[in-house]
């Protein structure tokens, strides 16, 4: 019997993204609105980020809210997931996409224990805990898919404080997901993506020499996009990927890892 529903259908569910002003995060969140679903979009400084990925949500018919809250505050944690289902007495999926940009402003020129103090703050703490706090809402529901972002050099590692740094809170992320996964199993699924070399501002803007270290380690060639991930995301969402939990999706084209 064949099925008129589409492909990776979203249609009926409710899902959060956090960090959704811009990048992945915005990307993920427009993804899941071409699918059918509606949007709690997270932020946290960028409010016109956020403003600009809800007129882009409504714009493509789905219902959307808003929410702000500071990762850096473990108070807040609770304020958002309260304030989440608060919104949607049942909500569907679950994105912990929001991280530090260690990259690009000011944060490059902090001290390499601030770095490593934001990273887990936000990063690792942040994920944790709204993962939990989500998972418990979820497993009670009897149902629920929890998505997080890992890093596809990890486990293999990168040269410099920002790989080591990197590595550190992305391997947290994904041993934590495979974990949580197990603990939350039947009812909750709960995978990570992992991306590779993927084209956000800090990609726009470097130099010759990184372009040229993507296209070597990369065999397809080319950056990733953050529409690459969202794709991914979308399709872990939905009933597609109904038998896949506590794995590591690697989204980087091909590299060695």
């Amino acid at each position: 019997m064949t099925s008129n529903k589409p492909f990776a259908s979203l249609y009926d569910r409710c899902a959060v993204v956090t960090g959704a002003s811009s990048g992945i995060g915005q990307a993920i969140a427009l993804e899941l609105a071409r699918g059918g679903a509606d949007l709690i979009l997270h932020y946290n400084c960028n409010r016109i980020g956020i403003e600009k990925t809800a007129s882009q949500v409504r714009e493509l018919g789905r219902v959307v809210h808003i929410i702000q809250a500071d990762l850096s505050d473990a108070v807040q944690y609770a304020q958002l997931v309260n304030g989440a289902f608060d919104l949607h007495q049942t909500l569907d999926i679950w994105v912990n996409n929001a991280g530090v940009d260690l990259l690009t402003g000011e944060a490059p020129e902090w001290p390499y224990l601030k770095k490593l103090e934001k990273l887990f703050e936000i990063d690792v703490r942040g994920t944790i805990a709204l993962s939990k706090a989500v998972g418990t809402r979820f497993y009670a529901q009897q149902s629920g898919v929890i998505l997080n972002i890992g890093w596809d050099q990890a486990e293999r590692g990168m040269e410099g404080d920002s790989g080591e740094l990197f590595a550190a809170a992305k391997n947290a992320i994904m041993g934590f997901s495979r974990s949580l996964a197990v603990s939350l199993a039947p009812h909750v699924r709960v995978n990570c993506v992992a991306p590779g070399w993927i084209r956000t501002a800090w990609g726009e803007n470097v130099g010759d020499a990184w372009q040229q270290r993507v296209m070597q380690e990369t065999p397809l060639k080319r950056w990733g996009t953050p529409e690459d991930i969202a794709n991914l995301i979308r399709f872990l969402a939905s009933d597609e990927a109904s038998y896949l939990t506590g794995q590591i999706y690697y989204a980087n084209g091909g590299a060695e890892r």
